[in-house]
């Protein structure tokens, strides 16, 4: 998902970012909103960055050669949508470049449309198909979250393809043959992910479900039937 400094032409940084800077600015907005109406929501909002900026910090060796990591996006996706996950996943990916030598300034826009735009709005559309359903609250979190992060690589799959397309196949050739590195060796980690997140969910449900009934996350009638099965 971090795709390294100076890998991609100048010409496509500037379209990701492009693409990045509208839903950076809807998710300052929003994240403003959330603030002013409940500070209580900071801590969760606290967590759930430190949680992206861990995962994704997880330089895992791949049995394609490349390297994976979760993404740590879940969490941020149902507890406060995804537009502010793309502030929050912008803020870490920034420390990361900086600090860690993961990803770079260039590419940054690239790395947030993945990670913090396009992930995010994935696992937040089966957020939202669930979670007035009768499907179990633990089920659709880790729906989400392993959603979140397969969408993350399929879309980084797409910026390298579309930065280099094949000789022959262009743009769907090189596509595919990214998605095989990256996506589809990224499945097993999803699925981890998918589960760590729901116990931590699981967590949060019998410390503080209130914050979860005060942000409308899950209604109060799911979040008790949910606690009444730990």
């Amino acid at each position: 998902m971090h795709i390294m400094e100076g890998f991609l032409p100048w010409q496509w940084c500037l379209v990701w970012w492009i693409i990045a800077l509208p839903c950076l600015l809807l998710g300052i907005y929003q994240l403003k909103r959330v603030l002013a109406a409940d500070r209580d929501a900071l801590p969760l909002l606290g967590v759930t960055g430190g949680f992206i900026f861990i995962l994704s910090s997880l330089k895992l060796p791949s049995v394609t050669g490349s390297c994976s990591h979760p993404t740590g996006t879940g969490l941020s996706t149902i507890s406060f949508g995804p537009w502010i996950t793309a502030v929050v996943c912008a803020i870490v990916l920034l420390f990361q470049s900086l600090f860690l030598a993961h990803g770079g300034l260039s590419v940054l826009g690239a790395n947030i449309v993945s990670m913090g735009v396009v992930g995010p709005l994935a696992g937040y559309a089966f957020y939202r198909l669930l979670r007035d359903t009768s499907v179990n609250i633990y089920i659709t979190v880790f729906l989400v979250t392993a959603m979140a992060d397969l969408f993350t690589y399929i879309t980084t799959s797409l910026e390298l393809a579309l930065a280099y397309p094949a000789e022959s196949g262009g743009v769907v050739s090189s596509f595919l043959l990214f998605l095989g590195i990256f996506a589809v060796t990224q499945v097993p980690l999803a699925i981890v992910e998918g589960i760590v997140l729901a116990l931590v969910f699981k967590y949060i449900i019998t410390l503080k479900p209130d914050i979860l009934i005060r942000l409308k996350i899950f209604s109060k009638e799911k979040i008790n039937a949910a606690r009444n099965e730990i």
